[in-house]
């Protein structure tokens, strides 16, 4: 069987960097990062910060996604767009129900849980590793011009005509059964 890979069929994008105070590239979530239903869980989305975006830039949009969760679609449990190409670190917690901590204008849609926030990690006991792709995604637009209450999915639709790069960070989360 193939590990779903979330960017098999969208349009090529160049190449970027984000990196994160809170975890590594392949490392796991730590508990904060999880969700608050896991023991030590506190649904807290990570720090983020990213540079070399690609010329034209006008904005970005960041999504964390766990194509492993057992849906059929995965799971989306962070999404922000309309985050100004000024901008280029998001703090540990922006992702609060409030999104205080967001730049402004920056739009926090609802994530699969219909929470416009950071929902943290929880695969399923004994389902094994899943992966979490968080993503920078620059774009060539000012505002991507979604509704507020608009899906992962339309987002992401909405988006692939405009990605002029992609950042991507995997974390990994397990519970053991």
């Amino acid at each position: 069987m193939r590990a779903n890979d979330p960017f098999a069929r969208l349009p090529e994008a160049a190449s970027f960097t984000v990196t994160s105070t809170t975890v590594t590239e392949g490392a796991s979530w730590p508990p904060e990062q999880f969700s608050s239903g896991v023991p030590g869980g506190k649904d807290i989305s990570p720090q983020l910060s990213w540079r070399g975006a690609p010329e034209g830039t006008k904005s970005y949009a960041v999504t964390v996604y766990d194509p492993d969760a057992p849906t059929g679609s995965g799971f989306w449990h962070w999404v922000v767009a309309d985050i100004p190409a000024t901008v280029t670190e998001l703090p540990e917690g922006a992702g609060d129900d409030t999104g205080s901590s967001l730049p402004e204008d920056a739009l926090q849609l609802p994530n699969d849980a219909r929470a416009a926030r950071f929902i943290g990690a929880a695969p399923p006991p004994g389902h094994g590793p899943h992966r979490y792709f968080v993503v920078v995604h620059a774009l060539d637009v000012a505002s991507i011009g979604v509704p507020a209450d608009a899906t992962p999915a339309i987002l992401g639709f909405t988006m692939s005509s405009h990605i002029l790069g992609r950042a991507v960070l995997t974390a990994t989360a397990e519970i053991p059964a």
